[in-house]
């Protein structure tokens, strides 16, 4: 079973994300909890996450793949900017309870100087102050492409952050196909040999979503530019294998590719059609 979406905005309220998604043919999507460049969250509407929840069940939804901001930098040096990457993490988890069972994906973070085990101490020491047990939401790091002093770029990155977590039960990975790209794993060549190097490094079970993206650059660039399905670096054949690939089976795929709503129903198709066989 494949799961496929794109990121959709909150702005209509949470029931009328899933009707767009559902019109555009996919079954799941992922939204940004408050402007992906900041600022407030939007004010619920009562019962929507419910009628949304509903949906999903009816529809046969797979789980909702939520996004923190990017301007959160848990491990920044300067201390109001960790501060307020706190803040917003904190409330965004609070609001993710009303729509109980789905993830929620964050961007680690960049250490902007201060080095890699600095940043991954204080990414960690943040997931402790917010998280707890019995959540109804599984936090999500996402894998980078390794760009500047951001953290998150190597597997064992993540894992050194899992393992300083209390909660880990909570605690997942959201693989982004251009980011590891960008990184230096050859998913084209070796699409088994990257996924053996996650489960022996983090866990295969700790694998929830993927951001199915192509990328602009060629493997080991860490420039983390996104490019539409089949038309980067990457290439069709070698995305259609992970999509298909069995390790990956049921987890949500989300589109990240530069596209507008026609572009992102066409691969929503591509991807389905890729399931049929065809």
């Amino acid at each position: 079973m494949i799961y496929i979406g794109c990121h959709l905005s909150v702005g209509d309220g949470y029931e009328a994300m899933g009707k767009t998604m559902k019109s555009f043919g996919g079954n799941t999507f992922a939204f940004f909890t408050r402007n992906p460049r900041g600022g407030k969250t939007k004010e619920l509407i009562p019962g929507d996450a419910q009628a949304l929840s509903s949906l999903m069940r009816e529809e046969k939804f797979g789980p909702l793949v939520a996004h923190g901001s990017y301007t959160m930098n848990l491990c920044s040096a300067n201390l109001q900017t960790r501060a307020n990457g706190l803040e917003m993490l904190e409330k965004d988890l609070e609001r993710m309870e009303v729509l109980p069972g789905n993830f929620y994906n964050f961007h680690p973070g960049s250490h902007t100087g201060q080095g890699m085990e600095a940043g991954i101490e204080q990414i960690a020491e943040a997931l402790n102050k917010v998280m707890y047990p019995g959540m109804h939401t599984t936090v999500l790091l996402e894998t980078m492409a390794g760009k500047g002093s951001e953290v998150g770029g190597r597997f064992e990155e993540l894992r050194e952050i899992i393992d300083r977590v209390n909660c880990q039960e909570q605690l997942g990975v959201c693989l982004d196909t251009c980011h590891v790209w960008d990184a230096g794993y050859d998913i084209v060549q070796d699409p088994d040999g990257v996924l053996q190097e996650f489960d022996d490094v983090i866990g295969l079970d700790r694998l929830f979503a993927v951001h199915f993206n192509d990328s602009k650059n060629p493997c080991g660039s860490h420039k983390d530019r996104h490019e539409k399905l089949g038309q980067g670096c990457i290439g069709e054949d070698a995305l259609k294998r992970l999509a298909l690939h069995p390790v990956l089976a049921g987890k949500p795929f989300i589109l990240e590719t530069p596209n507008d709503d026609a572009g992102y129903i066409r691969e929503i198709h591509q991807v389905l059609n890729w399931q049929q066989g065809n």
